[in-house]
């Protein structure tokens, strides 16, 4: 039978759950998801009764995480009544930033894709749907990008909180 030593997996579990921090800035990487993953993997090496209370954590920062998200997205545009076209706007420049469809970027390469895409996608959107008003539109645009980095930055400290937790609440 197979037996696996349970600190061996807590530093496994840890592992996965450090990828979060840098998971929830980039968005080709599984942030916030990664807390309950490695959460779970705890549950399995000790089970339920030691590991509910990491579990529980991770689950309820994974949700204000995407509560967080929610917002940074609604909220900027919504401020300045934007049209319901600039959020998928900027999901499709994201998109595009993602996959290195937007021209070479010589001062940032694709880092700065993933911010100039949602950023020309949402203004792009933004003008299509209201028909002129470019500078209402950059506007919308800029909302988009400034919520979305908010949004990352808050997911951020909700890794560093959920990881700090794993640890304090499994030594």
């Amino acid at each position: 039978s197979l037996v696996i030593e349970p600190a061996l997996v807590w530093w496994f579990a840890l592992g996965i759950q450090l990828l979060a921090i840098p998971g929830s800035l980039l968005p080709v990487l599984p942030g916030l998801a990664l807390l309950p993953l490695g959460a779970l993997l705890w549950l399995w090496a000790v089970g339920w009764n030691a590991a509910w209370p990491p579990l529980l954590l991770a689950g309820l920062l994974l949700l204000l995480g995407w509560a967080a998200e929610a917002l940074g997205l609604l909220l900027g545009p919504a401020r300045l009544q934007a049209s319901r076209w600039a959020p998928i706007g900027a999901g499709l420049g994201l998109l595009a930033g993602l996959l290195g469809l937007l021209p070479a970027l010589p001062l940032g390469g694709p880092v700065l894709g993933l911010v100039l895409g949602p950023f020309l996608g949402a203004s792009l959107a933004q003008w299509l749907a209201a028909r002129g008003a470019p500078g209402r539109a950059l506007q919308v645009g800029l909302a988009v990008v400034a919520g979305m980095l908010v949004s990352r930055l808050a997911q951020a400290l909700l890794a560093l909180v959920g990881v700090l937790g794993f640890i304090w609440l499994t030594s």
